[in-house]
Parts: structure tokens; sequence; C-alpha cells
């Protein structure tokens, strides 16, 4: 079975959000695991976020990606610049980096609706999930 890893800076949010598309799109066939290069917790924006379409990820833990050293993962996904540009050498033969830079939803100042700015990040990476599964699977 392959693995996937899913890094950002602090698996808040958008490594979150794609572990649950991730599973939810790969049914089990492939294992998920999602990373930060520091750990700031599960963001219940987020969770709330996904629970509107219907993805559970309130039972997810924020990991930092120096936990999965020993795994050899055959893909590798940053979806942030800061962990694409941060993201620590794993000596997995083969594996394929992926970058895809998302906002982070939880970063925007000032926003008029936090509501809405979670839910344009999650439907992003819904996008990016099924199109990663048709280019590499």
């Amino acid at each position: 079975m392959k693995n996937i890893l899913i890094l950002c800076t602090g698996n808040s949010c958008r490594s979150q959000i794609a572990h649950g598309y991730f599973n939810m799109i790969f049914e089990g066939k492939v294992n998920i695991y999602s990373a930060g290069i520091e750990t700031h917790g599960l963001n219940e924006n987020a969770v709330k976020s996904m629970a509107r379409d219907a993805v559970d990820i309130s039972s997810y833990t924020s990991n930092n990606v120096l936990e999965y050293n020993n795994i050899n993962f055959d893909y590798i996904i940053t979806v942030c610049d800061h962990a694409n540009e941060n993201c620590p050498y794993f000596p997995s033969e083969g594996s394929k980096r992926v970058h895809k830079n998302f906002v982070d939803p939880s970063k925007i100042k000032d926003s008029k609706n936090v509501e809405k700015d979670f839910d344009k990040c999650r439907d992003e990476i819904k996008a990016f999930s099924k199109e990663f599964k048709k280019m590499f699977f």
C-alpha cells in the first residue's frame, strides 16, 4: 500500500483538511499521514468547515513531521510555501514531491467572514485532492 504525507507549517488547518479529503477520496486504499514542521493543534474552524462538507476530522491530531522519519513515503505533498521551503529531507527512495500552496485562512487579517475564508480554502483543497488522484493513480 502506498504512503502519502501531507505537510504544512503547523498541521492545524490546510494539511488536516487535505488529510480528510485524501482519506475520503482514496477510501482506505492508501495510507495517509499529515504533519507539520511545528504542531499548532487542530484548528476548530477547519473542523467546522469540513463538517459542513460532511467530513469529520475532529479526531485528528496535530503531528510533527519528525514522528514519521522511519516511514517510506511514495508522495510528500506540501500545502504551503513555508513547509515546501523548510521540509526536512526524507530518505524515502523514489518518493515524489508535490507542492501546492493554499492561503492559510486562519491568517487572514481583518476577515469579514471567517467561515467563508475556511470554506474557500477547503473547496480549493478538495479540488486539488481529486486532481491529485487523477494525475497519480
